[in-house]
């Protein structure tokens, strides 16, 4: 049952990029929230006054994204400045009044929003949470210029007791998708322990421990922060150990103002010891920065060859050099008339070993029905430069190369195996290679000095020498099992497709002395 529902996750979820995703969970909450005010269950706020707030972050989140678009020469992101919008409606809404001043500075926190993502950036890659940062700075500069009754980030309606469940899925959902539940949960694991000691300090004697704990649920926007603002990939360090450092660093700060009554006077709210949430999340943007400067690139496409019938590889010159441990990725921008929704960004496992020269290639299944993302991509001209907004990943082999390694590839899953075999040093390897066809073996003479099991429905007509055939439809652990026989003193490293993944990695788990995995979402 619990694979079923795996599977169905990653299917569905799959289909989508992260960015729409977050554009309808987001979307879905601020509906359902409206609709909570219009009927009452929300008491005390005016929805119509909730609809101009959002219209208003709409239109000015989306129109300086796009001018800011022009000023700086570079394709805009227009689904980047609608989340930005949604974002800064959790954090503002409700407002002390719907006046103009109140709107104007409300619009000036979406426009200092996606100013960020240009001014505050290093080298095309933006440092610090745009919503966050906007609403950071419209606090400040009302602060600047003596506004006696300025609009403050509240964080209301990310932390209302009726809309907490959707928030939960929303998040659940979006974490899911960008496989950082673990990430999310240090930053709720660290900020909801130290807020709720912290109150259950405070609390009378006898208040019942469960009071508590709604009280860090329902009041504290722990949960929405984690979901839809901590784990956004841009801001984020690229290995999985530095992301889970800048969760607890950002957990134990947004919990400071709480602490801090125990060591001074001074009120948590006031002077120097303020730190609001999204204080704590940009400074935990800084961390993330300090442990990886992750960059911007800019690449120019140089060849673009058919590998397979269905598969395509590109290699492009960076203008820059760039860094990445062989089975890191490096996620691709090509704007384009037309897009559909599956967006104008897509992540790629490289292909190509680190090289003197730069070059960074990758490989992508193209079938018949494929994404505007994918036929846009393979338009493009020998010269043609697209962006890559960051290298990252941990699907890298072991440091050790006497480490016995068991890699199973389904389809295009094979790509993050090739540069790490292309790279050396020689290994004990052995490749499981899952197919539809025969046809479907990307550089089989480059691979013919490894040891491989080719898993496809019918024969080849020649295999390479050294290599195993096993007629079978799909992969399944009995299979990979009955195929390796010392399957117990490799390390299983897994990609592609989630169903396949999904089929294997808890059979291999019982066999073999640990497994990694790396999904390959086909939208």
């Amino acid at each position: 049952m619990i694979a079923m529902v795996r599977d169905l996750l990653d299917r569905r979820l799959g289909a989508v990029t992260t960015y729409r995703l977050v554009t309808i969970v987001l979307a879905v909450l601020v509906a359902v929230f409206c609709l909570f005010t219009a009927t009452g269950v929300i008491e005390g706020l005016s929805t119509g006054d909730n609809l101009v707030c959002l219209l208003v972050l709409l239109v000015a989140s989306y129109g300086s994204n796009r001018l800011l678009g022009l000023a700086w020469r570079v394709t805009p992101h227009g689904e980047s400045a609608v989340i930005t919008a949604l974002l800064l409606f959790f954090l503002f809404v409700p407002l002390p009044s719907i006046d103009t001043g109140n709107l104007v500075w409300l619009a000036l926190a979406a426009v200092l929003a996606n100013a960020s993502k240009y001014v505050l950036a290093w080298r095309g890659r933006h440092i610090f949470n745009p919503a966050a940062a906007g609403a950071f700075l419209v606090v400040v500069g009302q602060d600047v210029v003596g506004r006696q009754e300025p609009i403050n980030a509240i964080w209301q309606t990310a932390a209302t007791e009726r809309l907490f469940p959707f928030v939960v899925v929303g998040a659940l959902l979006v974490l899911w998708r960008t496989r950082r539940l673990d990430v999310a949960l240090v930053f709720v694991a660290v900020a909801g322990v130290l807020v709720g000691a912290r109150l259950l300090d405070l609390a009378p004697p006898g208040q019942p421990f469960g009071d508590v704990l709604k009280l860090v649920a329902y009041s504290y926007p722990i949960v929405f922060l984690a979901g839809f603002m901590l784990s956004e990939p841009l801001t984020l360090p690229p290995r999985r150990r530095q992301q889970l450092v800048v969760a607890a660093v950002t957990g134990v700060l947004f919990a400071y103002p709480m602490w801090i009554g125990w060591f001074t006077d001074t009120p948590p709210a006031l002077g120097v010891f303020a730190i609001s949430p999204e204080l704590s999340l940009l400074i935990g943007n800084l961390v993330a920065f300090a442990l990886a400067r992750r960059t911007g690139v800019t690449l120019e496409l140089e060849t673009t060859r058919r590998v397979t019938p269905e598969t395509h590889e590109l290699v492009f010159r960076p203008r820059r050099p760039v860094r990445f441990v062989p089975g890191q990725y490096v996620e691709l921008t090509v704007p384009h008339a037309g897009a559909d929704g599956r967006g104008t960004r897509r992540t790629f496992s490289i292909s190509s070993p680190p090289a003197d020269d730069g070059r960074v290639a990758v490989m992508l299944r193209v079938p018949d029905r494929a994404s505007t993302f994918k036929r846009a991509l393979l338009e493009l001209e020998p010269g043609s430069r697209v962006h890559g907004t960051g290298i990252g990943g941990d699907f890298v082999l072991p440091a050790d190369p006497a480490t016995p390694l068991l890699l199973v590839a389904g389809g295009i899953g094979i790509t993050p195996f090739l540069s790490q075999l292309r790279h050396g040093p020689d290994r004990d390897v052995v490749l499981v290679l899952g197919v539809s066809s025969a046809a479907e073996v990307p550089y089989a003479d480059e691979l013919s000095g490894v040891q491989v099991v080719l898993v496809c429905p019918e024969p080849p007509d020649h295999l390479p020498s050294g290599w195993a055939f096993v007629r079978a439809p799909v992969l399944s652990a009995d299979l990979i099992a009955e195929a390796v026989p010392d399957l117990a003193e490799r390390r299983a490293y897994v990609s592609g497709p989630p169903a396949m993944v999904n089929a294997v990695r808890a059979g291999l788990a019982r066999r073999c002395r640990s497994v990694r995995t790396d999904y390959f979402s086909g939208y």
